[in-house]
């Protein structure tokens, strides 16, 4: 499905963002990438994403190369991103121009009727709070059928109710069709919650430092989560505990 070998991105700065990143992801599988601030977590979605080129090593879904946009992909980012002159139903179907109309009236009320938001269809996003935004923004991610999803802390900015409800909400509609997930975020809880292999970063440079199965992913066994919660953050202290910080410069 997704894999990704020997990944490392250098800027021309000469700072190293990842090296040597190797990850499969299988299909329908959620994959959470936490860490801590430096470890490349945006950096590796948006090489997935092709919105950024690979220094070395190798992207491919389905056999084929990422180097670039791909119709299988989508993401979701931090901010909902969308469109002020395009109505909530607009705003959903702007990724299906090219399907017939008729198909795309009933994806997009498809999509909306599973994020909650059919009575907003016409409203403008301005109208909207910042949850339901987001919502607009995953129902738009989902309504293409991607084979894979790339989502970078769509739920950061969110109350935790807001947050919880949203959660509900993308795992209505992956139970759809099951695409590949991958979602990015610091909130080692929310990735116990929602995934089912959790990947633990390292910084400078950034690369995989622990990866954990969650036993019985979304199954609403609160303890089961907390033990999971408390497993990850131990991961995560380690990650940063190991990093070998430069000798500051001599004055």
């Amino acid at each position: 499905m997704l894999t990704i070998q020997d990944l490392s991105k250098t800027y021309a700065d000469g700072t190293q963002a990842l090296a040597g990143l190797t990850l499969s992801l299988a299909p329908g599988e959620i994959v959470a990438v936490v860490g801590g601030s430096g470890c490349g977590k945006t950096t590796l979605l948006r090489l997935v994403a092709g919105l950024d080129t690979v220094t070395t090593g190798l992207i491919r879904l389905d056999g084929a190369t990422i180097d670039g946009p791909h119709s299988g992909l989508g993401l979701v980012f931090q901010e909902p991103r969308l469109l002020p002159w395009l109505s909530i139903a607009e705003n959903v179907g702007f990724g299906l121009a090219h399907r017939p109309a008729a198909e795309r009236r009933t994806r997009v009320a498809r999509a909306l009727d599973r994020v909650g938001l059919t009575d907003h269809a016409r409203r403008w996003p301005r109208e909207l709070s910042g949850g339901q935004q987001q919502r607009v923004a995953i129902a738009r991610a989902f309504v293409a059928d991607p084979q894979v999803l790339l989502l970078d802390e769509p739920f950061s900015a969110l109350d935790a109710v807001t947050r919880e409800d949203l959660h509900r909400h993308l795992l209505t509609l992956w139970a759809e069709t099951r695409p590949t997930i991958v979602l990015v975020t610091h909130d080692v809880a929310e990735a116990a919650a929602l995934a089912d292999r959790v990947v633990v970063m390292r910084p400078h440079p950034g690369c995989i430092h622990a990866t954990i199965a969650i036993d019985a992913p979304r199954s609403g066994d609160a303890a089961g989560q907390l033990r999971t919660t408390g497993a990850l953050r131990a991961l995560l202290d380690q990650s940063l505990a190991t990093v070998t910080r430069r000798p500051a410069p001599a004055l």
